[in-house]
């Protein structure tokens, strides 16, 4: 039985009361206490957790154009299925009325839910837009940062709106732009000659149509790379080969060995050794892919599997590719990178300012011999609020206000920072971490308001026929009973 998933939603809302005022004191030329960059789950779950914590003025941005190109899950995410269980918890940050659980089961009943293993990727962008309308959260789309200016106790942010550049001020930012939020795409060396009308990276608007008949090539052996492969191949590519650099696909989901409550919970409070030591061996076992995404392209007689075949060179002849893989040389029409996203500010326009004060983890952790990873050393070192910290002390202050919840902070964390595994623990902590600083930045304000004057509920005529009065009962002796 299917019922309006708005009805529970909107009583549980009306249970757990209003959302509290803003306390947060307005400062002359300040626009926005907070600016929250990306208007995907993440940024839209930021946006809810702030307004339940009584901060205001707070501005969601995206660059895409409308919620339909914004995210990944309409655009860049092309698996059937999300990877992740469909029960953890996530945008809902404890009101189960919010979950998608409640919203699937309310659309197609209980028993539909029950069958799904995972949860298809339509019905998740369908479920965040739904989240997005009740909460009333408003992105601000066509919305583009193009360079953040840190001026004294605030940011400028220098903008593109629809268009035309403009400045706006805020106090806080978080960087909630996905997964190359804190670099970009990766491509292989090989690949980097290549013109851009012959390749892609799986984060792009790949015009798959455009692919019927022709052979693709896919670098890379991730989930992202064979959701590439099953998709050309249902758009009718003549045959897709995937070139993976191991010498078979990694299968051992290694992160689930610190899955439980008080890793996920503490990880940050691990020694820096043990947090590197875990990132190292996450990707020396390499991001594996789903069952069915491998299955999806397998089932095509079509799709040939290069194992130990890293592309080692790749050139344009009579407009085809030719590459050296595995020991020999192969042709194509096209080629995608599936080869996941670096992290380095450095690489940031909106960062380039002071990108250089932003320490990083190799500024912080020397690993020993056998650890060393160039990769992992580029992702940024983050405080216990997701914070930007200085490379050198005083140097810029300010990088406190920078609050990452992007998958930069993959080395600090532990899981994907920005997918839903991140959100029941970190979005809760950035939001505190928010509300500390700003209630500690104008303590002065506060504190006279703590000790400012109080209306009384009542008066003393509400007591005062009372005084010393004499019950009916007799007082005998010149005793009270």
């Amino acid at each position: 039985m299917t019922q309006d998933p708005d009805a529970g939603a909107k009583e549980a809302l009306r249970l757990i009361g209003p959302a509290p005022s803003n306390w947060v004191p307005d400062r002359p030329g300040i626009d926005h206490n907070v600016v929250l960059v990306g208007g995907g789950q993440t940024g839209c779950a930021f946006a809810w957790a702030l307004r339940r914590a009584g901060i205001g003025k707070v501005s969601v941005i995206d660059a895409a154009p409308d919620e339909a190109h914004a995210g990944v899950w309409l655009n860049a995410a092309r698996m059937n299925l999300l990877r992740t269980p469909k029960a953890l918890t996530g945008p809902e940050l404890g009101l189960p009325a919010l979950s998608f659980q409640a919203w699937y089961e309310a659309c197609h009943g209980r028993e539909a839910y029950a069958a799904i293993d995972r949860i298809p990727r339509t019905d998740w962008a369908a479920y965040l837009s739904w989240y997005k309308q009740l909460l009333g959260i408003e992105v601000r789309y066509g919305t583009r940062l193009d360079r953040i200016e840190p001026t004294g106790d605030h940011f400028r942010l220098h903008l593109t709106v629809g268009g035309a550049a403009t400045v706006e001020t805020c106090r806080k930012i978080v960087l909630a732009n996905g997964v190359g939020g804190n670099g970009g795409p990766y491509y292989p060396p090989a690949m980097a000659g290549l013109p851009a009308s012959h390749r892609a990276h799986t984060a792009d608007a790949i015009d798959f149509a455009a692919l019927r008949g022709k052979t693709v090539a896919v670098v890379g052996a991730a989930a992202s790379a064979f959701d590439a492969a099953g998709v050309a191949l249902e758009a009718g590519a003549r045959a897709v080969h995937l070139y993976a650099r191991r010498d078979s696909i990694a299968s051992v989901p290694i992160s689930r060995s610190r899955g439980f409550p008080g890793a996920y919970d503490n990880y940050r409070s691990l020694p820096d050794a043990v947090r590197w030591q875990q990132a190292v061996r996450f990707q020396q076992s390499g991001s594996t892919p789903t069952v069915d995404a491998i299955a999806r392209a397998v089932a095509f007689p079509n799709f040939h599997l290069h194992l130990s075949s890293p592309w080692v060179s790749a050139r344009m002849e009579g407009g085809q590719i030719v590459a050296q893989a595995g020991g020999a040389e192969i042709r194509c029409d096209f080629a995608i990178a599936g080869t996941g996203y670096f992290q380095n500010p450095n690489t940031r326009a909106e960062l380039a300012g002071f990108a250089q004060h932003i320490m990083l983890w190799r500024d912080r952790y020397t690993p020993p011999a056998g650890q060393e990873n160039e990769y992992l050393g580029t992702h940024p070192y983050l405080g216990e609020g997701h914070e930007y910290l200085e490379k050198t002390p005083g140097t810029a202050p300010f990088l406190g206000n920078i609050h990452v919840h992007n998958p930069a902070g993959f080395v600090s964390f532990g899981v994907p920072i920005g997918d839903v595994p991140s959100m029941k623990r970190d979005i809760p902590g950035v939001t505190a971490r928010i509300s500390r600083d700003l209630f500690l930045a104008d303590l002065d304000r506060h504190a006279v308001r703590m000790v400012g004057d109080v209306a009384p509920d009542f008066g003393r005529e509400l007591y005062a026929a009372a005084i010393g009065r004499v019950g009916s009962a007799a007082i005998e002796g010149g005793k009270r009973p």
